[in-house]
């Protein structure tokens, strides 16, 4: 359980670092947690500013001044909700997307030296093994 715990810390602090790495990447005057909000972004489009922040944990006047500095740099932007003309919906502009696609091009590439020796058949393993981890345990 020990060696478990220790390959699990390394993997967390690895992942934390890359994240940081890519955020970098997409902006180097902005800090990871922007890049948290426009990767957020990315993934699930446009949304209300208080759903940015529910989704990314984050409150919402952290998520309103990260967000007005990505709206300054051009990375994102806000406009009227077409559900209710007085809310704001926030999307990534071209740009944002496009810094977006080159941090997770960083990421990707890293991720692939890491794995480029693995067989098939380790790979299949790896990810079978970690499907198992990332189960929800039964309820009971």
């Amino acid at each position: 359980m020990r060696a478990l715990g220790a390959q699990l810390n390394a993997l967390l602090s690895a992942s934390r670092a890359l994240t940081v790495d890519a955020a970098t990447a997409f902006h180097p005057d902005l800090p990871p947690a922007a890049f948290h909000i426009a990767h957020w972004l990315h993934s699930f489009g446009a949304a209300k500013a208080s759903q940015v922040a529910e989704a990314v944990a984050m409150d919402r006047s952290a998520t309103s001044r990260l967000t007005a500095r990505l709206i300054e740099i051009g990375l994102v932007e806000a406009r009227p909700d077409p559900a209710d003309g007085r809310g704001v919906v926030l999307d990534l502009t071209n740009f944002g997307r496009k810094s977006i696609d080159r941090a997770n091009a960083r990421k990707s590439d890293v991720f692939h030296q890491k794995i480029e020796t693995w067989s098939n058949a380790d790979l299949e393993l790896f990810a079978a093994l970690l499907r198992r981890f990332n189960e929800l345990p039964p309820r009971g």
